[in-house]
């Protein structure tokens, strides 16, 4: 049965990308271990605004683990220390009274700090710009069987597709690597047949693009898979390491 507990959150507070930050340790008390994470810090702002204080800012959309915004870094792990959960699904059951729980942002070179827990991830957005898509002519919809494709392909293809772009793999690697996500966003198209008539460039830009944007590269630690909500596997990155080969030597 849940209960209310006393807890000490420690969060990230910093004002801009080039200004210094600091944590700050706040009491909250009576806190229901049927809230979810987010409900908390919006507990936590309620109080803040009360004292005429500011209120700590996040990220937050769907509140239902599919939009990938609720990109916090608490006690250690990315989205939490539950498994295969995002930080919305996050509940208090998961901590106990007394706690001190640290909240920081995503923590890379290509996600910039916007204001204390919320950080700049157009970088992604900018990868997918390079080459996460495929060259239709719009028109009809084809009939779902015009092209026949293996289950198990198929199947693989939805798996990578479930990546939701949260940047939990960037911020668990210590080389601040993207690669477990432009992987997965190559993976989902190199596996379908309306996808390999661009592979090749589509390798070839995505990792050019994730390049430039500052992040590290794949030393195959795995932390990435191992804190992904979504259990994309890190057997992508060698399908795109595959891709990114082939593709260089048709050039």
């Amino acid at each position: 049965m849940d209960k209310d507990i006393n807890i000490k959150v420690k969060v990230w507070r910093q004002r801009g990308p080039k200004v210094k930050g600091k944590f700050v340790t706040y009491e909250l008390k009576n806190i229901s271990q049927g809230s979810s994470f987010l409900e908390m810090l919006d507990i936590l702002n309620e109080q803040l605004i009360n004292k005429g204080e500011e209120p700590v800012v996040f990220d937050h959309d769907c509140r239902e683990g599919i939009c990938g915004m609720c990109s916090l870094y608490i006690n250690g792990h990315p989205h939490g220390p539950d498994e295969d959960i995002t930080t919305c699904q996050l509940h208090m059951r998961t901590f106990d009274e007394g706690d001190t729980i640290t909240v920081e942002p995503w923590r890379s070179a290509g996600f910039p700090v916007i204001r204390d827990l919320m950080v700049d991830r157009t970088a992604f957005d900018k990868i997918i710009q390079a080459g996460g898509y495929t060259s239709v002519n719009t028109g009809g919809v084809p009939d779902a069987n015009a092209i026949p494709i293996p289950k198990a392909d198929a199947d693989e293809a939805m798996d990578a597709a479930s990546c939701i772009g949260c940047g939990a793999c960037v911020a668990t690697c210590k080389n601040g690597s993207a690669m477990l996500f432009v992987s997965a966003k190559v993976s989902q198209l190199a596996l379908l047949p309306q996808g390999r008539v661009e592979a090749a460039r589509r390798a070839k830009r995505m990792v050019a693009k994730m390049d430039e944007l500052g992040f590290g590269n794949c030393t195959n630690t795995g932390a990435c898979e191992q804190e992904c909500p979504k259990n994309i596997s890190i057997t992508h990155i060698a399908r795109l390491n595959r891709e990114f080969l082939k593709a260089k030597f048709k050039d």
